[in-house]
């Protein structure tokens, strides 16, 4: 006999395929693809960057080029436009208060909305002489919300700028920042009547915006500066509002370094961002017109093109790794792997996996053989389960089970249909020869529905007897006893014994609520019976299923457990005085009128946490209320061999049980029959009185009962 058990890691490291065979090909032919279309994906964009890279600087210096010439066009537009309006004012010569002067001035600004002002200003800077001119577009004024006062104020500020261009210097100026809005400041030299004066037009740069194409969604950024640097056109507003200074930007010292009249290169701003930059000096004020576009977004289309390649690559590999998967998908991939997981499921204790149901039985090569081994493996696993217990043939499978008999606290239930062999003799009168297979359909149908319910409540069936049941709860858990020989001083003994009793706790707890689940199941079934028997009373032989009631025992407590019996026979089972106190306490809901009993060891188990007692108060803690139990102490005390003076508890209700939630656990589409809810939980009983008038209990005379001593070993004591 198998002395050490393997963990269950162990026994299915035995089963990991580390290297399956379709990935080794799909992993060779991957290779040589990603080697081919890398290779290829590297070359090409090597060669497309290096294009990409040379169209960028021809289109940003081709860009700029045509920003720069077409403000250089539109600043000489300007300058002929108003050096026209002034040479006809010279020719007027009717003064300048004549309607005719007045006319011009009105016709000029209404075909030249965007010029605010034109000033003629000698290098004094003298407003009474009759020399210096004024003309004042005061509907631009009005529409930009500007005082016309400040253009006095611009004037006084730029003296020395009025007094450069006297001298024949012509210069640009951005005036956004004393007039808050975006205006451009023109200084020409005028000689005019042997005067040297500069001719200032303040115009809005819309226009020039519009020409430089500013507002469009292009990558490339172009912008104007004047000789000192400062800013006069650029796409963001608010910097030519503010008055920036792109002096130290470093495409403006190069431009103004190197003197070139244009020029294209690659430098890094001051954030260490790196840019084409090509630049371009018009033939006016020194002007620059510089454009922009930053590497990065330049190299976006390759970027994009290296992914779609990278994409496309990565698509004929799948494509590859596919045609290999096909390929070995009938032969070898598909059914190995299929195979490989059946077997792990049942290596894992599930045996009825839904790899097992479409294993191809029908192969003839030794896949196929393979196959239908593994298929007879799980019939005879579930046939094994069903002979033994599904828990314990599932241990057996994962190699979890200990071999080893050792001693565990369990919970222990017992059931028995009341006047059974009453029932037998029945479908032996009206059946004869065909009773078996009736009696054995309907202890099917009745046991189908009890099993059911230890199932739901994690326990375990140890074994049928007849129309009895025997069920364990805590045969499979893995509990070790020998913190009970640690010295008292020891505090891992208090904490392992706190540990120990939760689990024996919830035990008996899973176990009541399991035992208590079946009275609702029972009803259900007799239900079922009555519409039964019903739907084939016309019948010669008129098919039927009985009306029954059972009765539970349950009893806490110490047994051994193990693998018992003979090498031809052996079952995983548990014995001991607490067993057969379960069993005897079952046979003792008859004479005490009651259909589920549990013993004063499980009473006193439960009393504190889940029973509402005089020593909690009566009342249930928190932690434990959904899980409440009603009992009512039987009033005669029993005189038990081996146990002495003992008290029965009948149990009435769990008050929170909640049916639908635990019967889903088996059928997700369970629903509550109306006519059964009464029997548990929130509907259901309140008294051991009315659990007697549910189940048609007579109350039984305590004074007058006798219970047989021969047979349950068991005494009232008077």
């Amino acid at each position: 006999m198998q002395k050490k058990v393997k963990t269950e890691s162990s026994s299915t490291e035995r089963f990991r395929v580390k290297y399956a065979i379709g990935f080794k090909l799909a992993v060779i032919m991957g290779v040589m693809v990603v080697c081919a279309l890398g290779g290829l994906t590297f070359l090409v964009n090597y060669i497309v960057s290096q294009n990409n890279r040379v169209t960028a600087e021809d289109n940003n210096l081709t860009l700029n080029t045509r920003s720069a010439s077409a403000a250089e066009n539109e600043l000489t537009t300007i300058r002929s436009n108003v050096f026209q309006l002034l040479d006809l004012v010279n020719v007027i010569g009717s003064g300048r208060s004549s309607a005719v002067y007045r006319q011009a001035q009105s016709f000029f600004f209404e075909r030249n909305s965007h010029i605010g002002a034109i000033l003629l200003m000698d290098k004094d800077i003298n407003f009474e002489s009759p020399y210096n001119l004024r003309m004042v577009n005061n509907t631009f004024f009005l529409s930009n919300e500007i005082e016309v006062s400040k253009l006095n104020d611009f004037i006084t500020q730029n003296k020395e700028v009025i007094q450069r261009s006297c001298a024949g210097e012509t210069i640009a100026l951005n005036a956004s920042p004393l007039f808050e809005t975006t205006l451009m400041a023109m200084f020409y030299p005028w000689a005019e009547s042997g005067q040297d004066q500069t001719c200032i037009i303040l115009f809005s740069i819309e226009n020039l915006t519009d020409s430089l194409a500013l507002g469009t969604k292009s990558i490339n950024s172009t912008f104007m500066v004047n000789d000192a640097g400062d800013l006069l056109l650029h796409s963001d507003t608010d910097l030519v509002k503010s008055g920036a200074s792109y002096a130290n930007y470093p495409l403006v010292e190069n431009m103004r370094e190197n003197n070139d009249q244009d020029r294209q290169i690659v430098f890094k701003d001051n954030d260490g961002v790196e840019y084409f930059g090509a630049y371009h000096k018009i033939s006016m004020a020194d002007i620059g017109v510089l454009t922009i576009v930053e590497t990065k977004k330049v190299y976006e289309a390759i970027n994009r093109t290296t992914q779609d390649n990278l994409l496309l690559s990565i698509a004929i590999l799948c494509a590859s790794i596919l045609f290999i998967l096909i390929y070995t998908h009938f032969a070898l991939s598909k059914p190995l792997k299929v195979l490989k997981k059946a077997v792990e499921e049942i290596t894992h204790g599930n045996f009825n996996n839904e790899y097992i149901d479409i294993l191809d039985l029908v192969r003839k090569d030794e896949i196929g053989v393979l196959n239908k081994g593994t298929k007879d493996e799980q019939q005879f696993l579930n046939t094994f389960g069903k002979f033994t217990n599904q828990n314990v043939a599932k241990a057996i499978a994962t190699k979890s089970i200990d071999f080893e008999p050792h001693l565990k606290d369990l919970t222990i239930f017992f059931s028995d249909i009341r006047g059974f062999t009453a029932i037998s003799d029945g479908f032996k009168n009206r059946f004869g020869d065909d009773s078996a297979a009736n009696i054995i359909g309907f202890l099917n149908d009745y046991m189908s529905r009890m099993v059911n319910c230890v199932t739901l409540s994690h326990g375990n069936i140890d074994k049928f007897e007849g129309d009895a049941i025997m069920g364990l709860w805590g045969i499979m858990r893995d509990d070790d006893l020998s913190f009970e020989h640690l010295p008292d001083s020891d505090p891992k003994k208090a904490e392992l014994a706190r540990i120990h009793k939760e689990h024996v706790m919830e035990d008996a707890v899973n176990c009541v609520r399991g035992i208590i689940a079946m009275r609702y199941a029972l009803m259900k079934y007799n239900k079922d019976a009555e519409a039964f028997t019903k739907l084939h009373a016309n019948e010669p032989k008129a098919l039927y299923k009985p009306h029954i009631r059972i009765g539970c025992g349950i009893n806490t407590g110490r047994a051994t457990a193990g693998i018992m019996g003979s090498d031809d026979k052996m079952e995983y089972t548990a014995i001991g005085d607490a067993v057969n106190f379960a069993s005897r306490t079952e046979a003792s809901n008859k004479p005490c009128g009651t259909d589920i009993l549990i013993t004063e060891d499980t009473y006193n188990l439960l009393k504190n946490d889940y029973i509402r007692t005089a020593e909690n108060n009566y009342q249930i803690p928190e932690k434990y209320a959904e899980d409440e139990i009603i009992v009512e102490m039987i009033p005669v005390s029993f005189d038990v061999k081996g146990k002495g003076e003992q008290h029965f508890y009948g149990v009435v209700n769990m008050p929170k049980f909640d049916i639908e939630k635990f019967f889903r656990g088996s059928d997700p589409d369970f629903v509550v029959d109306p006519d059964c809810e009464i029997a548990i939980g929130p509907k259901g009983p309140k008294t051991m009185n009315e659990v007697r008038t549910l189940l048609g209990i007579d109350i039984p005379d305590f004074e007058k009962v006798n219970l047989n001593e021969e047979e349950n070993k068991i005494q009232i004591k008077q």
